[in-house]
């Protein structure tokens, strides 16, 4: 496939080589001449223009961290220049109404829109496993899935335009919620006596144990992990926050662990 690439970064970057590396012709946005050369050297034809990414190809992946880089991202510079039919695919982990009014304005230049917000690590890009939640028409999400899975395993196609994303920020408040209890827990182990490494070690064996538990465990402590992850994890959940509201409903009992978690997260006095 002819392929455009914005946000060559942490997840990005390896996202890129997985597709070079499966044979698809990728144009990638490279702001300095020095992330031109190193894009360059892995495979990738670098550009330094919107206009230039979005030409010609059959799909633009986006993988920026904010709502306000998607919008800036997704502009008249981009889509004017793609052919009609092609696809612009959303990893970022953005609000559904900045998706939405990205296909809004996508639609009159005839291009489509696909969501497609990640769930894993860069360790996970580099291996082929990150798992792509995935929203959008049966057409586009068939006409992505070859770059997809360059680097997605599962590609769960979840619904229409937006169920990627709206899986994704449930997803993202659960994890987030588990951490929280996990430093509940901690708490708990420590009036009874139990050292937090000992603990986090010992209940990865035990029935207790999820994703979340051995994130923490691998980190050696909850504090080591939130100052690690917290910046994506806050992020997430202040969307997933937002989301909530516009439908009209709250976190439920979510949100009791969320506040353990922004307490364990809040820098000691």
């Amino acid at each position: 496939m002819r392929l455009g690439f914005v946000g060559a970064g942490r997840l990005g970057r390896p996202m890129v080589r997985r597709l070079v590396g499966a044979g698809h012709e990728v144009r990638v946005l490279g702001r300095t001449p020095g992330a031109r050369v190193a894009l360059a050297d892995e495979g990738a034809r670098p550009v330094d223009g919107l206009a230039e990414v979005g030409g010609a190809a059959d799909a633009v992946l986006v993988c920026v961290f904010t709502d306000e880089q998607v919008g800036d991202v997704c502009g008249d510079a981009l889509l004017a220049g793609m052919p009609a039919g092609s696809v612009v695919v959303v990893h970022t982990t953005a609000s559904p109404r900045t998706v939405e009014a990205v296909a809004a304005r996508a639609a009159r230049y005839g291009v489509h829109v696909v969501d497609a917000p990640v769930s894993g690590g860069p360790h996970d890009v580099e291996a082929g496993r990150i798992t792509l939640f995935v929203g959008g028409r049966d057409e586009d999400v068939a006409a992505v899935r070859p770059a997809l899975s360059a680097y997605g395993d599962p590609v769960l196609h979840a619904g229409p335009a937006g169920a990627g994303l709206r899986v994704k920020l449930v997803n993202n408040a659960l994890f987030a919620a588990q951490i929280g209890l996990i430093s509940e827990a901690v708490r708990l182990g420590d009036r009874l006596g139990v050292a937090e490494a000992a603990l986090l070690g010992a209940l990865t064996s035990g029935s207790a144990a999820s994703r979340a538990l051995a994130g923490v465990a691998a980190r050696g402590s909850v504090a080591a992990f939130a100052q690690a992850a917290g910046g994506f994890v806050g992020k997430d959940v202040e969307v997933v926050r937002t989301a909530a509201a516009e439908a009209g409903c709250d976190l439920g009992a979510l949100e009791p662990a969320l506040a353990a978690l922004a307490a364990a997260s809040a820098p000691r006095a």
